[in-house]
């Protein structure tokens, strides 16, 4: 069995107290487009006549229970669903898991662990060039130090360290956004691109630097209450962010270049923020030549806690009425040299990624091109075109 087909067994997808776990997602049906679900370990279910789309789920007071109280009817054993989401043994026929999010925005916080802020400085010290990134990783260490991790964001310890940096040339605008008063809160991609577990992951055709980023994904409400929680791979260009903050939106959406999945959990009485904040992520990466590279990120380890991120991503200044997702930010910024000494790490086609955390399962992604995988076409008009033809569409008032 291959690593991606290992990733998509209920034991492995699944979270270890799936039983008890209360998991939606979004399911492709033939004939029906996207479906909304309730994934067990046993079977998947269709929630279509609770709630039409995963944005008006999250709106219920209580969704988890809402879910529990519903009976819905089976589309397919969990195992088949799974096993056919791999992009490289799907029968369009039959159903396969979608990214969990549909009409929710799609946010992301940058800069929120200190390893991860430290890479991004490396980044535009070297300028995108990976060739330079080892000296510069030296000289800015020597420098800032590796551990600014009892610095709390926004205090007056963090300004005091700034004027000492910015005495030195060393002040970045990621080190402003890690720990200056503002977190970087972004647009990852948009309403309905994500891709779903077993998919192929998309990078930029011109980008020789970049890596997974795995991450927790909070799905949010419009009025900015947390209902759930997956996981995510941010998949990451760093030249070409390195070369130019200005081009964060090109090193950070592209086809397919954003992976959420396999599921949302719901919170409940044995599932939430608390569990979230002391998540510790596993990733791996498999490559077609035999390279294998393991990493972690702890969430215990975040320098702003993933309500307050809640907090700046929406607020009086800014809102979601079909609410958003949100992803926390990685601690993991590969440096394990792939290609020769001093070379670092970049993916290569053909890379399998895992991320995966005993209360939420495992995402697993097969690494591509954003233009030889499968063009985005379906978005929110083909899903309201669906969901009338079904009749799940409330009349006006």
């Amino acid at each position: 069995m291959n690593e991606l087909a290992n990733a998509l067994r209920p034991g492995a997808a699944l979270p270890q107290d799936a039983a008890t776990a209360t998991l939606v997602g979004r399911a492709w049906v033939e004939d029906q487009g996207a479906v909304l679900v309730r994934i067990t370990p046993e079977a998947v279910f269709d929630l279509s006549r609770l709630a039409p789309t995963m944005s008006e789920l999250l709106e219920l007071e209580d969704p988890a229970s809402a879910v529990r109280g519903f009976t819905a009817p089976r589309i397919g054993s969990a195992a088949a669903v799974l096993a056919n989401s791999a992009w490289d043994a799907r029968d369009p026929s039959l159903p396969w898991l979608m990214a969990p999010c549909d009409l929710q925005a799609i946010k992301a916080a940058g800069v929120t662990f200190v390893a991860s802020m430290l890479e991004r400085v490396i980044e535009e010290q070297a300028r995108g060039d990976l060739s330079k990134a080892e000296a510069v990783r030296a000289e800015v260490v020597s420098v800032i130090g590796d551990n600014l991790s009892a610095v709390k964001p926004g205090s007056p310890e963090a300004a005091k360290l700034k004027e000492v940096l910015i005495a030195r040339g060393m002040w970045s605008q990621y080190l402003e956004v890690g720990i200056g008063p503002d977190a970087e809160v972004f647009t990852k991609s948009q309403p309905m691109s994500a891709v779903g577990t077993g998919a192929e992951v998309g990078l930029h055709p011109k980008s020789e630097w970049n890596n997974p980023e795995p991450e927790i994904v909070l799905a949010v409400d419009s009025r900015g209450r947390v209902k759930g929680a997956a996981l995510g791979n941010d998949v990451n260009l760093r030249d070409f962010e390195g070369r130019s903050a200005l081009l964060l939106g090109k090193a950070k959406d592209n086809n397919g270049s954003c992976a959420i999945g396999p599921f949302i959990r719901l919170f409940d009485a044995q599932f939430g923020i608390g569990t979230v904040r002391k998540c510790e992520l596993a990733m791996r990466v498999t490559g077609p030549e035999g390279f294998v590279m393991e990493g972690s990120s702890s969430l215990a380890k975040i320098s702003r806690d993933p309500l307050d991120l809640v907090q700046q991503a929406r607020g009086a200044t800014h809102q979601y009425p079909d609410g958003f997702v949100l992803f926390l930010g990685t601690m993991f910024a590969p440096v394990q040299d792939r290609h020769g000494p001093g070379q670092g790490f970049t993916h290569v086609a053909g890379d399998v990624v895992t991320v995966a955390t005993p209360s939420l399962g495992t995402l697993a992604n097969r690494v591509n091109t954003s233009d030889r995988i499968p063009p985005w076409t379906y978005g929110t008009g083909a899903l309201m075109k669906d969901l009338a033809r079904r009749g799940l569409l409330a009349p006006a008032d």
